[in-house]
């Protein structure tokens, strides 16, 4: 059995666009963002309000800090994807009794009705990927892999 010789990088390799890993995921997300865009339009969502629309359908009524931590969106972001989730009859939002700084976003009746139109979405996506399910389910092993390991190493490099 022979051996292939190992192929030495140059510094011009590593600058390569179809070489970045960076750009194969942004490239990726775009082409989800699009589908998710066609494929949501029926349930009236962006795909970022879908995705707090999946937070609160699995953890029920939450504090905005918590949905943020989940979707790793801080409240500037998600102020108004809640507000506008909250003009569309989705959601509502109250003060804590306990804590009045902190807010709590609940299901709306149609909020939670909505859940069951919802559950169709995953199923279209994954048939648009082409991928079995195990390999799916492979991707997003890795995927979490690669963002804890990206996590730790930006924990790791103080800032300037």
């Amino acid at each position: 059995m022979s051996e292939q010789p190992t192929r030495t990088l140059r510094d011009e390799d590593f600058l390569r666009l179809d070489g970045q890993i960076c750009f194969a995921l942004n490239s990726a997300g775009r082409a989800f963002n699009g589908l998710y865009r066609i494929v949501l339009k029926d349930l009236g969502l962006t795909y970022p309000q879908y995705l707090v629309m999946l937070v609160l359908w699995e953890h029920g009524t939450t504090p905005v800090k918590e949905i943020g931590k989940h979707l790793r969106l801080d409240s500037g972001t998600l102020s108004p994807l809640l507000k506008r989730l909250e003009a569309a009859g989705l959601v509502h939002r109250e003060r804590s009794t306990e804590d009045e700084r902190s807010v709590r976003v609940g299901l709306t009746g149609d909020g939670a009705a909505l859940r069951a139109r919802a559950v169709e979405v995953p199923r279209r996506i994954a048939a648009a990927t082409g991928f079995e399910l195990a390999e799916i389910r492979d991707l997003q092993i890795r995927l979490h892999r690669l963002t804890a390991a990206l996590d730790a190493a930006t924990e790791a490099v103080p800032e300037a």
